[in-house]
């Protein structure tokens, strides 16, 4: 990405040192960047209103607020692929979360074969009912918190992991398009790129998991297209050759055609598109720990990028556009992928034990990804854009928030990481009560470690239930380890 005279990589003040929305204004105004804040968060303000949903096969739909929970995995479900009680504990906190947009829930993987993780759900014999069980657990959880569900929306995601398959533990890459440095992060080699064939089976795989989702009593699906994943990785396919590949109305046929058969087999379930709007370079850490492009022959340029690495976006217009022929009208912004730019789209002040430090001020990156949903929102009003990135915000996440829905930047306020730790955020906010400041994310992304050492996820500073189970001492070391291997290098 651009080099910013702002962005000294030194120059990085931690959002909890932020006290008041002021704080965060001035801040804001230092870095040079664009970030609305509200000064206080009404009752009964731009955060509490409906929001109707259209979408060309479902019809209109309602949700109850402005408030949505974006998908975070446990990687806690069964070796076969099915919900454990973990999985239900952290669902039955997002139905009490007071949020009305379930986005999709977690990350369900459509055949075994295309999960990221040997505990990741998945389209398996028994899914459907035990599907309906975890939604279930979800919907109770919300009817016993507000009274009602009528406008509770509740989608489940659908995904392939592509090159990031993972499914008994060891990379099992399958990808859309061969790439100089991540094939070698993976080990990919030509066998592992999937043929036109193969990835009509996908297809008929997705369809059939919308079929059982929507049997499960879930209103929408999200065909994920983000974070590096296989669809997100065959939107930037120019170089494939075949029926996926090359020009933008190939890259998108396959949604298009698991779209329609979406439609003809299930009337009334609707689809939406979690979507990586722009990525950049591949980032590692430098010489000093803080995150810096790889440089590498013949690198393909992102999707939604320009040579630059920064959002260019003439081509995700058209996918918007492309879109909304097909009558999706739910789609939530993010961007990048957690592999291998994680900063553009979880920014955060302590990285992961497989990350890098943040190449500039993390409100730098928090930024960008606000003012590429606004663009699309304000380019595409009959799409419903869901915003995300606001974990990073902390105590300023429903200022900021409140700012951005009053100036139709968004339709929907996005919560990832800080449901794991304050689910009930957002039913605090609506109901204008004191933020519980032992709750609020810090970024400290022990939910991303945790996991990328094969340990189930959650939020092990924040949450007691988690502060008690034995992986937090494993946790503990692991961190401990890298510490002294960065230390040491």
């Amino acid at each position: 990405m651009t080099d910013d005279p702002t962005d000294d990589p030194t120059d990085i003040v931690q959002v909890k040192r932020l006290t008041t929305p002021a704080d965060l204004r001035a801040r804001a105004d230092h870095l040079g960047i664009d970030l609305p804040v509200d000064d206080t968060v009404e009752v009964g303000g731009p955060l509490a209103q409906p929001l109707t949903v259209t979408d060309g096969s479902a019809g209109a739909l309602t949700v109850g607020n402005r408030w949505s929970i974006l998908p975070m995995e446990g990687w806690d479900g069964t070796p076969e692929g099915l919900p454990t009680d973990l999985v239900h504990r952290r669902w039955a906190r997002f139905g009490a979360s007071g949020a009305k947009l379930i986005w999709g829930g977690e990350a369900v993987a459509v055949e075994p074969s295309a999960r990221a993780n040997p505990h990741q759900l998945a389209i398996v014999p028994g899914a459907g009912p035990a599907l309906a069980d975890l939604r279930a657990t979800l919907v109770d959880a919300h009817a016993q918190a507000f009274g009602g569900t009528d406008d509770l929306l509740v989608g489940l995601q659908l995904t392939h992991s592509g090159r990031w398959s993972r499914p008994t533990g060891t990379p099992a890459p399958r990808t859309a398009a061969a790439h100089p440095v991540l094939d070698g992060r993976v080990g990919a080699t030509d066998t592992a790129l999937l043929s036109d064939d193969e990835l009509d089976h996908l297809a008929r795989r997705y369809v059939d998991a919308a079929v059982i989702a929507a049997d499960a009593g879930f209103a929408f699906v999200d065909v994920k297209h983000c974070h590096g994943y296989l669809l997100h990785e065959l939107l930037g396919a120019t170089a494939r050759p075949g029926r996926y590949g090359g020009p933008l109305d190939r890259r998108l046929r396959f949604l298009a055609e698991v779209v329609d058969a979406i439609r003809a087999a299930r009337p009334g379930l609707a689809v939406g598109v979690r979507l990586s709007a722009y990525d950049t370079w591949v980032h590692g850490p430098g010489p000093d720990g803080r995150g810096r492009p790889v440089e590498a022959p013949d690198r393909p340029r992102p999707f939604g990028a320009d040579e630059a690495g920064d959002p260019e976006l003439t081509e995700v217009h058209a996918v918007l556009d492309r879109f909304r022929e097909l009558g999706i009208g739910l789609v939530c912004v993010t961007a990048g992928s957690p592999y291998y730019n994680p900063h553009i789209q979880r920014p955060a002040y302590f990285p992961p034990s497989d990350g890098y430090a943040p190449p500039n001020d993390p409100l730098v990156d928090v930024a960008r990804l606000l003012a590429v949903a606004a663009e699309l929102a304000h380019e595409h009003p009959d799409v419903a854009v869901v915003g995300s990135g606001y974990s990073y915000l902390q105590d300023h996440a429903a200022h900021v928030a409140q700012a951005v829905l009053r100036r139709g930047d968004a339709a929907s306020i996005g919560l990832g990481r800080m449901a794991l730790s304050y689910p009930t955020l957002p039913a605090d906010v609506l109901a204008g009560r004191p933020l519980d400041r032992r709750a609020v994310c810090r970024t400290f992304s022990d939910c991303t470690t945790a996991p990328r050492h094969g340990l189930v996820s959650g939020c092990y500073p924040l949450d007691d239930f988690y502060k008690d189970r034995p992986e937090r001492i494993e946790l503990a070391a692991i961190k401990r380890r890298t510490r002294t291997n960065v230390r040491s290098t």
